[in-house]
């Protein structure tokens, strides 16, 4: 488990089949069963099927019809993060994808989001707040790569934190940029190969 004064915010284990290691984005759910087969009836692929965690919750693995990879979770004993949107903890999951009218429909229909359109940039509202997005999948990414979600985590510097990833083995993707108004991102891999964001935010919530 990875912790922020004592409290969960990520975690790490063995990768449990072939291929890269990644960073899996969770969605938590009410009904990890019911939401398993909700993504089979949408057209996607449980590839893990539900299962106890011991006490801490139930977990599934699933795939989305475009091939984007992610878990639910029905919280037992844990929740899961329990210190979001500040430095060094998780504060976006983004999916790439090059069939994005396929993916926005499946995710709200499975997970009742509404999806706020544009040709650039969906996000993902749950209610009145925006919990993640979907883009195309960028240009120079090669077309034997699927679709696959990004996990952003927040850092109070965004060129310091990239220098500090360098220093620990780290390759750099996207140097430090500008996006928008949002802050100052850089897209990375550890020395493992996981992609990952890291992401000053301007205004943090």
């Amino acid at each position: 488990m990875c912790l922020l004064r004592g409290k969960p915010v990520a975690a790490i284990g063995p990768a449990m089949n072939p291929g890269p290691p990644a960073w899996m984005t969770y969605i938590t759910v009410a009904d990890v069963d019911a939401t398993a087969a909700a993504i089979t009836a949408a057209g996607g692929t449980v590839v893990a099927p539900p299962m106890d965690v011991m006490t801490a919750g139930r977990m599934a693995v699933a795939s989305d019809p475009t091939g984007g990879f992610f878990s639910i979770w029905q919280a037992g004993e844990s929740i899961g993060a329990e210190i979001v949107n500040e430095p060094g903890t998780l504060c976006w999951n983004e999916l790439s994808t090059r069939e994005v009218d396929t993916a926005l429909a499946f995710y709200e229909e499975v997970f009742g989001l509404v999806a706020v359109r544009s040709p650039e940039y969906n996000e993902f509202k749950l209610g009145d707040r925006t919990v993640g997005a979907c883009m195309p999948m960028p240009a120079e990414v090669p077309a034997e790569v699927p679709s696959y979600w990004t996990a952003y985590f927040a850092v109070e510097d965004c060129e310091a934190a990239v220098a500090k990833a360098e220093s620990l083995g780290a390759t750099v993707v996207v140097p430090p940029m500008d996006a928008g108004d949002v802050g100052r991102f850089s897209f990375l891999s550890d020395p493992m190969g996981a992609m990952f964001a890291v992401i000053k935010l301007n205004n943090p919530e």
